[in-house]
């Protein structure tokens, strides 16, 4: 089924620029899928007669099934085919899509989540990976993960503003009908468009173990930080799950030391560069996901804007990350080593987080939370494009489609450690503060007494969005520290596997 190429390796496909476009198309649909059922929730939940305690499973079925299977989705990939891959994946997130838009209980609904989730992993590293192997000239190649990188870290924000809008003009359920069109325009493209170089396949056998190991351990993971915020962080049940995920985790890495054709070849996160930007990206997603989740609450609960004014409001931050990532990364890149694109880009994010952690009841948006919105979004944008590119650095075209799967693996298991974790911490620090205010509370006035819980409520979110800040500094250390691969041209930098090969995916060359 996939399209080889015969020509030479060292000529560029020319119809590379019209495959990014299709590439990118899926990509956004997987992203914003993330945020845009958040905005709609309340409708489903409403419509469909779910409960407060079975709402969160709408999120959370979604990021276990993609958190958990995506290093799965990353091997099948390098060994059924990347175009393959991409088609399947493309074809059934439209029919879990369709299902989801469609679902007349609690459980259809959840069902279509999980399916999405697991399709989602199919096809997000295979995106990934083919863009890898597609793009082989430095300068293009910035470029393409330029624009790639604006993708990946726009289509959360779009996905507000697009949940918004469908919610309230046509309803919840064309929050899943819209995935369907653009699955059908990727598809159409990637068969007439995309081609795959036959020497990038992974003939190897699937490592079942692994598979199942690494699976369970994500999940059990993701599932631990899910219980930690319903639960509490000390109660058995998040214990045991988090015990749970170490051993099966620490066995997953015992199979894939002695095992002939590893799952997750361990040469490719053991690179310093790679796991630096593995590491790094996974720690600034957790404080992104502060920045969504609390200031999405703060503008529609304490200043009132509506869903669709809800979206606008991040538009800035969305032209912040396109501007960073294909005006700054894409330029700077084949310039300057990544690390001084990376640190530095986290840490205007973290200024801009720092200024939002001043919001109060009646914040001006124009004033804090405009300028915020842009260095945080300049500050992704400037490190997202590196870091995609990084990805896949120095890797073996065999091993593309599993390096491009980790990237999205820190990513999704970061942004399902960030929900939980900061919402645990907001939620914490609300408590604090309204116990410590029972007494004004109590003999205060009805208008009173809500500007209080406002007060508690902004408190919280102020609280947690100080833990992203520190998260974000800490991820650009991270990224400093780790990673040293230099510019294109430049001698010794770091190579972490040596100088390239001939049957390496061209990249970065240091």
């Amino acid at each position: 089924m996939p399209v080889t190429d015969a020509r030479p390796a060292t000529l560029p496909d020319p119809r590379r620029w019209k495959a990014l476009i299709f590439i990118g198309l899926a990509q956004l649909m997987v992203v914003l899928d993330a945020t845009i059922v958040n905005i709609a929730l309340p409708s489903a939940q409403r419509d469909l007669g779910i409960t407060d305690g079975n709402r969160q499973w709408v999120i959370t079925a979604y990021a276990l099934a993609f958190g958990g299977l995506l290093l799965f989705g990353g091997r099948i990939a390098d060994l059924w085919g990347r175009k393959r891959t991409f088609i399947v994946g493309l074809t059934g997130f439209a029919l879990a899509s369709a299902l989801g838009g469609a679902a007349a209980n609690t459980a259809m609904l959840l069902g279509a989540r999980a399916l999405q989730g697991v399709f989602g992993a199919l096809l997000a590293p295979a995106a990934l990976s083919l863009l890898a192997v597609t793009f082989t000239e430095a300068k293009e190649r910035a470029k393409a993960f330029g624009i790639y990188g604006a993708i990946a870290g726009g289509g959360g924000a779009i996905g507000l503003i697009l949940g918004g809008l469908l919610t309230e003009y046509m309803n919840w359920r064309w929050t899943f009908f819209v995935n369907i069109p653009f699955a059908i325009v990727a598809a159409v493209g990637a068969v007439m468009v995309i081609r795959e170089p036959a020497e990038g396949r992974n003939r190897n056998r699937l490592d079942v173990p692994g598979v199942l190991l690494v699976t369970t351990g994500l999940v059990s993971l993701v599932y631990g930080f899910t219980r930690a915020e319903s639960s509490g962080w000390t109660a058995g049940s998040t214990l045991g799950l988090f015990a749970a995920a170490a051993v099966l985790l620490a066995a997953f890495v015992a199979v894939e030391l002695k095992v002939k054709a590893p799952l997750l070849p361990l040469r490719v996160v053991l690179d310093r560069n790679r796991g630096g930007v593995y590491l790094s990206l996974g720690m600034a997603v957790i404080g992104m996901f502060g920045l969504f989740l609390f200031l999405t609450y703060y503008l529609q609960i304490v200043l009132g804007y509506s869903p669709v004014l809800t979206g606008v409001a991040f538009l800035p931050m969305v032209a912040g990350m396109i501007t960073g990532s294909t005006q700054i990364g894409a330029r700077l890149m084949t310039r300057v080593p990544a690390r001084y694109l990376m640190a530095p880009g986290f840490l205007v994010a973290s200024i801009g987080m720092f200024l939002l952690t001043h919001i109060g009841l009646d914040t001006s948006y124009p004033a804090l939370i405009l300028p915020g919105l842009i260095l945080m979004g300049l500050g992704m944008g400037s490190a997202f494009m590196p870091a995609m590119s990084l990805a896949t650095h120095g890797v073996q075209p065999r091993d593309a489609g599993v390096a491009s799967a980790m990237v999205n693996t820190s990513q999704q298991v970061g942004g399902a450690i960030g929900t939980a974790l900061l919402n645990t911490i907001a939620a914490s620090a609300t408590t604090s503060w309204l116990a410590s205010h029972v007494t004004a509370a109590a003999t205060a006035s009805p208008e009173a007494a809500k500007a209080l819980q406002f007060q508690g409520m902004v408190h919280g979110f102020s609280t947690a969005i100080w833990v992203s800040f520190g998260i974000l500094v800490a991820a650009a250390a991270v990224a400093f520290t780790f990673i040293n691969a230099g510019r294109p041209g430049a001698a010794g930098a770091g190579a972490g596997e040596g100088a390239a090969k001939s049957d390496e995916v061209p990249v970065l060359v240091h």
